[in-house]
């Protein structure tokens, strides 16, 4: 990404030197450069207040009651993860900050996930099927209420900012469903199989 943005930049710069247009290439920098200061500050609030609400839920066991509630799902979708890990916790709580559309909170949780999750793979060197099925289900993310979204249309004064819930809950329901199929599907392929040899020297494949 780093490499895309300075080519982008550099693009820019390049043929806005060409055109004898650098005045408005500095123009356009400057004024990109003020609108983002001004969407984070509009920001703040909204991420205060959900970051807020997610450490009350923390503190007040509604999280490790959510996670009771979806022991059932995580123990199909983990199966090889013990129910009373920690990398349950973490996963659970990394989904909770997605569904409410908290990218920015839902990341330290998913790395912390990630790190749980190889604490218990028997291959390190190797992503495990649960550290697979995680990263698609968190990459495709249903989102009940996106708040994020939300925030950015009623920055940009937007008349409806709330008319994407539905939708965005259809589209990531359905992106979640393929992504946990997708998962699913690779990890019978024996093209994605680790294959190690044991004390007696026989080859032995797991997925």
């Amino acid at each position: 990404m780093n490499w895309i943005w300075f080519l982008l930049m550099g693009f820019s710069l390049v043929f806005g030197a060409i055109n004898g247009r650098m005045g408005e290439v500095t123009d356009a920098a400057i004024a990109g450069a003020e609108l983002a200061v001004e969407l984070a500050i509009g920001l703040i609030g909204v991420m205060a207040l959900w970051l807020g609400i997610m450490k009350i839920a923390e503190a007040t066991g509604l999280v490790r009651g959510l996670a009771r509630r979806l022991k059932p799902i995580r123990t199909r979708l983990f199966p090889d993860v013990p129910g009373d890990d920690p990398a349950m916790g973490a996963i659970t709580m990394n989904l909770a900050a997605n569904m409410f559309g908290l990218g920015n909170a839902a990341t330290p949780l998913g790395l912390k996930a990630m790190q749980e999750l190889q604490r218990v793979n028997p291959h390190k060197e190797c992503a495990s099927d649960a550290m697979c099925t995680f990263l698609a289900i968190n990459t495709s993310s249903v989102q009940l209420f996106p708040v994020m979204a939300v925030a950015l249309m009623a920055e940009a004064e937007s008349a409806e900012p709330t008319w994407i819930l539905v939708p965005a809950f259809l589209a990531t329901l359905v992106s979640t469903i393929v992504a946990i199929t997708a998962a699913r599907t690779l990890r019978r392929l024996p093209f994605f199989a680790i294959s190690n040899t044991t004390e007696s020297g026989e080859a032995e494949v797991q997925a």
